[in-house]
């Protein structure tokens, strides 16, 4: 069954195209990914299996341009893969926030697409764009069932005193107001595939699972099921992002509500659009430009990488209070999987807990890896996440349910 993945970021979106047979056997057709959206110039990469490679530089000014790219480029004359878009038998989507309508995947219709649509005020930068990528996809395929895979769904597991606020409790029954979390399916797939490379019962361990990339968000993860994580009522919630302030002291908000004049809508778009890296630099929200910044002295580019390693530290340290151990650490995700400083600095901080980090094994490390050494008491392991695999798994078995 050929497979479409479409993963819409908040500033990216990723893609695979598969061909599945089973759940672990199938045939990787292409992937690729547009990044840079909004800002003044954005990126094509596409990388056929066999073929030349695509990479475009262009203004990428919303998602929905976005998605043209990439269809086009699947059936592009010299890098494409398909003759048509009839070759594509199913299309699966990642959706952020599916709040407590969903535990589960589903395949999408009015209804579901309603709820989607519900969930918006909960993840307003990525539901919206998700909606946009699956209105495309029925634009362009009308007869191809669509499947929608919520990040939500992998921590329906947190206890109560864990996904409540201290808030009224009608708020919860009427606004269904609590935590959800988000990047579930890179944190379901990161838990098992590093208990799996290093030789952990997942069912029976302590895992924290650090998903760092322009959105972020950590996760306890005990005995195979989630229990805690970062991300809130919204993906706003927990550390510093690329445009997202993280969690902040509550007063703040009205404060510069009142000091700017500013309408919720403004606050809520200064908050999620022009806080995080951006917002503290000054300047970007892409850490391959801040990167650059720090290598030419500029303090305000350094200080982004204090707060947010020292958010991702603050964070393990609660969830190993909270689970009284950690078995095993991991990091994935654009920043977790590619910056081997952060995630050096990071663990040595734990070195106090017996955690002995192998320095030429992070330094190195390019695909899943053990970076910690042999000896030491608590494992640490870089995964290159894959949430599309998840997704396309998904798919699969609900389009096949449908026949």
């Amino acid at each position: 069954m050929i497979i479409l993945v479409i993963n819409c970021g908040s500033s990216s979106i990723k893609y695979q195209l598969l061909d599945m047979k089973s759940d672990d056997v199938y045939d990787l057709m292409a992937k690729g990914v547009v990044e840079k959206i909004g800002l003044p110039e954005g990126i094509l990469t596409h990388k056929p299996i066999g073929k030349p490679v695509l990479v475009r530089n262009l203004p990428i000014p919303d998602h929905k341009v976005g998605m043209e790219l990439l269809l086009a480029a699947l059936v592009d004359p010299e890098s494409g893969v398909l003759r048509s878009f009839d070759d594509i038998e199913a299309v699966g989507h990642r959706i952020v926030q599916g709040a407590d309508f969903f535990s589960g995947s589903a395949l999408v219709d009015e209804d579901v697409l309603s709820k989607i649509e519900i969930c918006c005020d909960f993840a307003p930068l990525h539901n919206p764009a998700h909606l946009l990528g699956i209105r495309a996809m029925q634009k362009v395929l009308p007869t191809v069932p669509q499947v929608v895979t919520f990040d939500t769904a992998f921590h329906q597991t947190m206890p109560a005193y864990n996904y409540m606020y201290g808030l009224p409790y009608k708020y919860y029954e009427e606004y269904r107001v609590r935590k959800y979390g988000a990047h579930g399916t890179s944190h379901q797939y990161v838990a098992g595939r590093a208990a799996q490379l290093t030789g952990l019962d997942l069912e029976h361990s302590k895992i924290i699972t650090c998903h760092l990339g322009n959105g972020s968000s950590i996760t306890a993860v005990q005995d195979g099921k989630c229990l805690d994580t970062s991300m809130g009522f919204t993906p706003l919630a927990g550390m510093i992002m690329g445009t997202r302030c993280g969690s902040i002291d509550p007063n703040i908000v009205p404060y510069i509500m009142k000091k700017e004049g500013l309408t919720p809508d403004q606050m809520t778009d200064l908050m999620n659009k022009k806080s995080g890296f951006l917002g503290l630099s000054g300047k970007t929200s892409d850490v391959r430009e801040l990167n650059a910044l720090v290598a030419e002295g500029d303090q305000r580019a350094k200080l982004v990488f204090k707060v947010f390693t020292y958010d991702v530290i603050k964070l393990i340290g609660a969830y190993i209070a909270e689970m009284q151990g950690v078995d095993l650490i991991v990091f994935t995700a654009g920043i977790g999987e590619n910056n081997a400083r952060l995630r050096r600095r990071i663990c040595e901080n734990f070195a106090y807990l017996g955690l002995k980090f192998d320095h030429d094994a992070n330094a190195g490390a390019s695909g899943d890896t053990i970076i910690s050494l042999p000896d030491s008491k608590i494992k640490v392991a870089m995964i290159c996440t894959n949430e599309e695999l998840v997704i396309a798994r998904d798919t699969m078995h609900l389009v096949q349910n449908m026949e």
